[in-house]
């Protein structure tokens, strides 16, 4: 169906209304977000830097517990490659005739490499988690430094 003359205005005024409710509402909302926000922290800032304090010791104190559950968790998973890395070789071991075949070096060898490589892995992960930790440790001493704590 085709618009006519009043039709086609009365879309456009519409349209025009919509988007300026649209807008002034956005404005309002965005103008009153100071009722979202905890004015009576303002009255008594000091409580506030307490709390920081013990925040930063609880901070400091999370960061060393999962940075040793990361390194337990991380050990743990070295020990189940390199027992998988043993298992391997050993059913290699049985299911060959000979002793010392090219297969059965070449599962050692393997092994080999795999609980060096499961090592070297686990080392450099762990100390990553380590400088995590202890940039964690550094940003909350150097915040409590900041607020004279």
């Amino acid at each position: 169906m085709k618009q006519n003359y009043f039709t086609k205005k009365a879309s456009v005024i519409g349209r025009w209304i919509a988007t300026t409710v649209l807008c002034v509402s956005a404005f309002a909302f965005v103008w009153q977000g100071a009722f979202f926000s905890n004015t009576a922290a303002m009255a008594n800032p000091a409580v506030n830097l307490i709390a920081t304090a013990d925040a930063g010791d609880r901070v400091q104190s999370k960061a060393s517990e999962d940075a040793r559950r990361a390194k337990n968790f991380i050990r743990d998973t070295a020990d189940k490659v390199e027992e998988t890395a043993n298992k391997n070789a050993r059913r290699v071991e049985n299911a060959t005739d000979d002793n010392g075949s090219f297969v059965e070096r070449k599962a050692k060898r393997d092994r080999n490499t795999i609980e060096r490589r499961a090592e070297e892995d686990a080392a450099r992960t762990q100390k990553a988690v380590d400088n995590t930790k202890n940039a964690v440790e550094r940003a909350v001493d150097n915040i409590k430094d900041a607020f004279g704590k």
